[in-house]
């Protein structure tokens, strides 16, 4: 017993001695999403805090990942899709524990220029997940393509298009492939982050632009999110500091081209958009 003991010890040491006695936390981020956090995780090591990144290429994964304990947080949703997603899952107990950037969703198309002269019956790409399908269809609404049913709500959908003069042709793909499809279709509507992934410029190239400063757009502003029980956790936010120091930032605005608009808001009002949401 007392040499099992010993062995024991020994491991336990050996085991610390390769960790260097950081706390190890793992996040989990869109896998277009890195650069920022690729910095924050250079400078947690200066914390004694040994950050892991992991990347998810769907985004039906990382709050599942989170809840079943995979990771500790993620970054890769807005608002939105955090509140969509906790009322499709009722015993999800995840709320945002910081705020990120604000992505502005963008019209894109290889071929049209001008966004009042899209031919008719054209194809239009649009995000198949619940959230950022109802934005992006304000989207378009907003440049004049759609009208929408007048309750239209963030969980709104294709069906509730209420007139499609161009008798525009809708086809709805994960987030992430909004870019890749552009070639095969005349218009995609496509998240900030993924644009800048896959080469365009997000304050150029796209013909019709969300408007990032109207209050319409909160729901929508990104957030890095934990279990309830963790967020008073002081290694999270730390982390969250980090994300917000100078080099961070400077790594997020090369690697979005400048196309991504960092927030951080307070507690009060993260805890006030979020109650906003649910009691709709």
């Amino acid at each position: 017993m007392k040499r099992l003991l010993i062995l024991v010890l020994a491991a336990l040491f050996v085991l610390a001695a390769c960790s260097g006695g950081k706390e190890k936390v793992t996040i989990g981020v869109a896998s277009n999403d890195t650069k920022a956090w690729e910095k924050v995780k250079d400078l947690a090591k200066e914390e004694d805090i040994d950050l892991e990144i992991k990347q998810f290429s769907d985004y039906n994964v990382p709050n599942k990942a989170l809840s079943d304990g995979d990771i500790d947080m993620n970054a890769f949703q807005h608002f939105a899709f955090l509140s969509e997603y906790k009322k499709a899952h009722k015993d999800a107990d995840i709320s945002a524990l910081s705020t990120t950037v604000l992505a502005p969703l963008g019209i894109y198309s290889d071929d049209i220029k001008n966004i009042k002269k899209i031919k008719n019956g054209a194809k239009v790409i649009v995000p198949n997940d619940v959230s950022n399908q109802a934005r992006s269809l304000k989207l378009l609404e907003a440049a004049g393509l759609i009208k929408l049913n007048n309750d239209f709500d963030l969980s709104g959908s294709i069906k509730d298009i209420k007139e499609n003069p161009k008798k525009l042709k809708f086809k709805a793909v994960d987030a992430q492939q909004t870019a890749r499809a552009l070639s095969d279709v005349d218009l995609s509507v496509i998240n900030n982050g993924v644009a800048s992934k896959a080469g365009l410029d997000p304050k150029k190239d796209p013909i019709y632009t969300e408007n990032a400063k109207n209050d319409a757009v909160k729901p929508y502003i990104n957030v890095v999110a934990t279990k309830d029980s963790e967020k008073d956790n002081q290694t999270y936010k730390k982390i969250i500091k980090l994300y917000h120091s100078k080099e961070a930032q400077q790594a997020l605005k090369k690697d979005t081209k400048d196309g991504e608009y960092p927030i951080d808001l307070s507690t009060k009002k993260i805890e006030k958009i979020e109650s906003n949401l649910k009691s709709k």
